[in-house]
């Protein structure tokens, strides 16, 4: 486990405590012990990153170079990635609680995937010819918009702060990075690899701290020309508005509240294994997490039977054990709050079949807990618990099931289990969701777009549809002389 880890605030290329040289524990959520501490800024600070950022643009030490040279550096950041994935393994591991296994298989490798990924669109984002009636030739082209203020949450520090960087830069724009105050680890250790890959000074920028008061200086700063958020709903809600108040780019990715369908025809074994890995992935801290289970009526029993023989069989435990899948939530507030949804389900007339109570092991740690009984105007049903918890629906006909799917405020993720495939694309095009899965839960990559509907976020992270974000079209129309008789 990593001890006494210190870390700084990255602004214009240069290592630096904040303005007041205030600091702040980091605890990992496994032991709720103390690991180090990380620079706390102030807003001070974010207007010095802000000032480095805008300057390195206008100076055009990144944003000038062509997208060949910008792809080479992005692409020594995914190799640094690579050489350096242990220490970013641990780091994420032990900063979130995650088991080491999903940090060396999914966070670690998915960062760097992104930033190759994007490396090969840097090289071939162009504009466009266009035809027209008028005497005119006229063409279009795709720039940079400026300093990009990025907001990252806890559940995926690495990960999240990839999908957001990696665009930005890949098309020239210059970023000042906030990450959770709780996981500031691999943000810092990013830092230093951006930096060891050649990244011009003021293009990144690391302010770590309080979300509130350092968030709402990024996304007020009247240099800062977009916002990438990714956290909750509510907080997600004031910063687009305050974005639309000030007339500047915003792309959300909010809370949602995933709903998994599962059919007579499926393979129970097959629904079973997605079902488990749609809610307990990440101790269902996944914004994309299925955690409505709508089950058709004749498969009910089965399946429920299925699900409570084999999810005390998901080892949970110990992070730094490569067999543990399940590790503790990020804080004993967090807890706190979960386990405050499941005991009001159980007021509210809910069953628990499985879970139910806090470990008590040390650390921020909830099994996985599935609830049955409830009514679809329930708590538990129409709101984001952010944990491992799976409340449990029948449906009986195909319209019922994608009426309930689509019956909360959220659309992010779903998912359908069926062996009808022609069943499975009727009903995807009818769910009000950014991302279908079937036949599976959680399968991602740098390719694959996402982003959510309704309450959940208004963007697209990953896939070229990203870029669209981070750039804004100019149109050229160059006025041809008449044509002589």
């Amino acid at each position: 486990m990593l001890q006494d880890v210190h870390t700084q605030l990255y602004i214009d290329g240069e290592w630096r405590e904040s303005s007041d040289g205030a600091r702040h524990d980091v605890l990992t959520p496994a032991t709720g012990e103390r690991i180090g501490d990380a620079a706390w800024a102030t807003t001070a600070d974010v207007d010095a990153a802000v000032a480095a950022a805008k300057a390195s643009f206008e100076r055009g030490d990144w944003s000038a170079l062509s997208g060949r040279e910008r792809a080479r550096v992005l692409i020594r950041i995914a190799a640094l990635i690579r050489e350096r994935s242990e220490e970013l393994a641990i780091a994420e591991s032990v900063d979130v609680g995650k088991p080491i296994l999903f940090t060396r298989v999914v966070d670690v490798p998915t960062a760097a995937d992104t930033f190759e990924y994007y490396a090969a669109l840097a090289q071939t984002q162009a504009g466009e010819i266009r035809d027209t009636t008028l005497p005119a030739f006229q063409y279009t082209t795709r720039e940079a918009l400026g300093v990009i203020g990025a907001l990252t949450p806890f559940n995926f520090p690495l990960i999240l702060a990839a999908s957001k960087l990696a665009p930005a830069l890949a098309v020239g724009n210059s970023v000042v990075h906030k990450p959770a105050e709780d996981t500031p680890l691999s943000a810092a250790i990013l830092a230093r690899i951006l930096e060891d890959a050649g990244l011009p000074r003021g293009v990144y920028n690391l302010i770590t701290g309080t979300g509130p008061a350092l968030g709402e200086r990024i996304v007020e700063h009247p240099d800062v020309a977009m916002i990438a958020f990714t956290g909750s709903t509510a907080v997600g809600a004031k910063v687009a508005a305050k974005c639309g108040e000030l007339g500047k780019g915003v792309m959300t990715e909010l809370g949602g509240n995933g709903a998994n369908l599962v059919f007579a025809d499926a393979d129970i074994d097959r629904a079973v294994e997605a079902t488990i890995n749609a809610f307990v992935f990440n101790t269902g801290q996944f914004c994309m997490a299925g955690v409505r289970l709508l089950v058709e009526r004749e498969l009910h029993d089965p399946l429920l039977a299925a699900l409570a023989a084999a999810i005390p069989h998901v080892p949970i435990g110990d992070i730094a054990d490569m067999g543990t899948v399940i590790g503790p939530l990020v804080s004993q507030r967090h807890l706190d709050r979960v386990h405050g949804f499941v005991k009001r389900a159980v007021a509210a007339g809910g069953t628990i079949v499985t879970g139910g109570e806090p470990l008590e092991r040390g650390g921020f740690y909830y099994p996985p807990t599935v609830i049955t009984g409830l009514g679809n105007d329930a708590e538990a049903v129409q709101e984001e618990v952010f944990g491992p918890v799976l409340t449990v629906q029948t449906f009986d006909t195909e319209e019922e099931a994608i009426a309930l799917a689509n019956s909360t405020r959220y659309g992010l993720a779903m998912g359908i289990q069926t062996s009808d495939i022609v069943k499975a694309m009727r009903i995807a095009k009818r769910l009000e969701a950014g991302l279908i899965w079937v036949n599976d839960w959680g399968k991602l990559d740098p390719t694959v777009t996402f982003g959510g509907t309704k309450a959940s976020g208004t963007g697209r992270e990953n896939g070229p549809e990203a870029l669209h974000h981070y750039t804004r079209t100019k149109s050229v129309v160059i006025a041809t002389p008449p044509v002589a008789d």
